[in-house]
């Protein structure tokens, strides 16, 4: 049988969607796999100390080079490239690799073919040993690199690999905020979403935004609001907007400083202080949440 995969994601970022990740994988323990895909922004690995074991090139897109010793410097690349990715630097016509969107036009209309089209070097996967005694497979993008969503997949399949390989029941995903090209990679295969959102105007305006595109896919739901008592007014708005698409309130977390205390010390809040009242709470959001799936 297939692992059941958990994937928490938050229209907006600053909700504590990672800090809930974390926690939940260290109650499954043993019995999961980790994924961190918030590739572009990646933190969860400091949560669950890490070790970065294994380390793999991820390499996606093209990109232009230039031969200098068969360029002539005819400039017919420079005018035909619309992103402005190639500039006159000391007599020579060079490539910017950040602004190159690999469209492939200069190498086309080069009259001595010194433009060669390269695949690059785009950001790095690690699978690394963390502190539930399980696997956790991450990511980093690199600077001003695209193709975030086809490095996400790849985490995710490297994730299903290993889970079914040790015989693991679950996958538990830290999504991306938004609900961008990441963020639908990352529903790839979800048994549940965890929508965690807060009592804010922009975080019910952003929950909605990520309830449309869980409408696409036809994906199960569950909410926590985190910070509910910021303002109770918007808390129920949110509520009420839930109820409305049948989608269940696992939790409502009241703000707590322990959360910052516990980033503080690179920990998550249910290692800080197992016993407060707000690990419990989360604690029971995580049965609650593996109970949806069952």
């Amino acid at each position: 049988m297939s692992a059941k995969e958990i994937v928490i994601i938050s229209g907006k970022g600053g909700t504590g969607k990672t800090s809930l990740s974390a926690s939940f994988a260290l109650f499954e323990g043993k019995n999961a796999i980790i994924a961190d895909c918030d590739v572009d922004a990646a933190n969860m690995h400091i949560l669950l100390g890490a070790d970065f074991s294994e380390q793999e090139d991820f390499f996606s897109g093209e990109i232009a080079f230039i031969d200098e010793d068969s360029c002539i410097n005819c400039g017919k690349c420079k005018d035909v490239c619309r992103f402005e990715a190639i500039n006159v630097i000391e007599n020579q016509h060079r490539v910017d690799p950040i602004a190159c969107e690999g469209c492939w036009y200069c190498s086309r209309v080069c009259p001595t073919g010194a433009i060669e089209m390269k695949t690059q070097k785009v950001g790095d996967l690690y699978i690394s040993n963390i502190k539930n005694d399980s696997l956790m497979v991450h990511a980093k993008l690199g600077f001003g690199a695209e193709n975030s969503g086809k490095l996400v997949a790849k985490v995710k399949t490297k994730a299903r690999e290993l889970a079914k390989e040790l015989n693991k029941e679950y996958i538990v995903t830290d999504g991306s905020p938004g609900v961008g090209c990441p963020v639908i990679s990352s529903l790839s295969g979800a048994h549940i979403v965890v929508l965690v959102t807060e009592a804010t105007v922009s975080g019910l305006h952003d929950l909605k935004r990520v309830r449309k595109l869980l409408k696409t896919f036809s994906l199960k739901a569950v909410c926590i609001i985190n910070k509910y008592d910021l303002n109770e007014k918007i808390s129920d708005e949110i509520e009420s907007y839930l109820k409305s698409e049948d989608i269940k309130v696992v939790a409502k977390l009241p703000y707590d400083e322990t959360f910052t205390k516990a980033l503080s010390k690179a920990v998550t809040i249910v290692e800080y202080d197992k016993n407060s009242k707000i690990s419990k709470m989360i604690e029971q959001s995580w049965k609650t949440i593996k109970g949806e799936i069952k």
